[in-house]
């Protein structure tokens, strides 16, 4: 007869996604022990995930493993996987999304001493070898939950938490422009030449002009997902651009090497259109359109980690983002990104010394809160 293995588990909402958040010393330090156990805790590979807590969409097929850490700059560390559904692919990244939950997680773990009325959370990412500031309203010692602030895409409203990314840069590539240019021409098989701009902030990402595929850039979900020749010439264009950069080896193969990065958008002026849920947005909302594929789909609202490297590109002169903003917003320190679930806001700043860009503020406001915490069992 075999057992079964119990193992403390939260999940926790970060934005528009959950994760399966847990704790470092639960989990094996061996790389191929520490994949088998978390496959087993989220029920992958399989189709619907049946046998375990993930949701059967890359939105809610998220973990996050925390530990102290032993960095004087940084309090906590915060690994974080996508857990391939029926692939039962693991490997290690960054979200935008749920490092919005790590922070009150840490918190109300101990493993942070709350201050109110925010505590600032220092978060070492190991894979990415960068600190992320989240600032967390703080109550009675632990995280708040309860709040005003309002994002689209997430019922009802929360405490917000800001996260800035300003160190998150070249965490892939080595550099915010991996190719030297702001836009580069690449020939993707099938379709042709095509301009694109590649980014690294937060995490690397491919812009196109969504025009330039014969796309009007305010396609919802269901319409591309539901095209099957359309997602295999995303994920070829996706492909090209990530062997342009060293991302992966053969263009052809990027969802093997490599599903996660970089992403790709779809950018375009802003526009009025229908929400998921069927809410109008006015154009005059937004400073930009983009629709975003993430995990070889359309993501449902926006990467957070997205939204940040969207931001930046934006201020970059010559990138496709920077073409297609609102001439106003061009000379100010906040995007608003029109997404499939709504809008939301970025703020971006850039510093140019010489023929040199750095990063000044690379920050966006979330919400996040605990869902439940216990056990989950695994076979053993």
């Amino acid at each position: 007869m075999g057992k079964m293995e119990k193992v403390r588990s939260c999940i926790m909402r970060g934005w528009t996604s959950k994760a399966v958040f847990l704790i470092e010393n639960d989990v094996p330090k061996d790389p191929e022990k520490r994949k088998e156990m978390i496959l087993k805790i989220f029920g992958s590979p399989d189709k619907r995930q049946i046998d375990g807590l993930g949701g059967a969409d890359p939105l809610t097929s998220k973990c996050a493993v925390i530990g102290p850490s032993d960095r004087e700059d940084a309090d906590v560390d915060y690994t974080f996987y996508n857990i391939g559904i029926e692939s039962g692919s693991m490997k290690p990244s960054i979200c935008g999304n749920i490092s919005a939950a790590v922070g009150p997680f840490a918190i109300d773990e101990n493993l942070v001493r709350a201050r109110e009325p925010v505590t600032e959370v220092r978060i070492f990412s190991p894979h990415t070898q960068r600190v992320i500031y989240a600032e967390v309203p703080t109550s009675e010692g632990r995280a708040e939950a309860y709040g005003d602030f309002r994002i689209d895409g997430v019922p009802g409203t929360g405490a917000k938490v800001i996260l800035d990314w300003r160190n998150v840069v070249g965490i892939e590539t080595g550099a915010l422009l991996p190719t030297g240019n702001p836009r580069d021409e690449i020939f993707v098989d099938g379709i042709g030449r095509l301009w694109v701009s590649i980014v690294d902030c937060g995490n690397p990402a491919v812009f196109i002009h969504a025009h330039s595929i014969g796309l009007t850039g305010t396609e919802l979900p269901e319409r591309i997902d539901s095209d099957r020749s359309l997602l295999d010439k995303l994920e070829l264009i996706r492909g090209t651009a990530a062997e342009r950069v060293g991302l992966v080896r053969d263009r052809s193969r990027p969802r093997a090497e490599n599903p996660n990065h970089p992403f790709l958008a779809l950018v375009s002026p802003p526009a009025s259109y229908r929400t998921y849920s069927g809410r109008e947005i006015d154009s005059s909302d937004m400073d930009c359109v983009s629709r975003m594929m993430f995990m070889q789909v359309m993501h449902k609202t926006y990467a957070g980690s997205g939204a940040l490297c969207t931001g930046i590109a934006s201020r970059i002169g010559g990138t496709i983002v920077h073409e297609v903003l609102r001439k106003e917003a061009a000379s100010q320190n906040k995007v608003r990104i029109g997404h499939p679930g709504g809008v939301m806001e970025v703020e971006a700043e850039i510093e140019k010394a010489g023929n040199t860009l750095s990063v000044r503020r690379a920050a966006m406001a979330r919400t996040a809160r605990r869902i439940m915490d216990g056990f989950v069992y695994i076979k053993v």
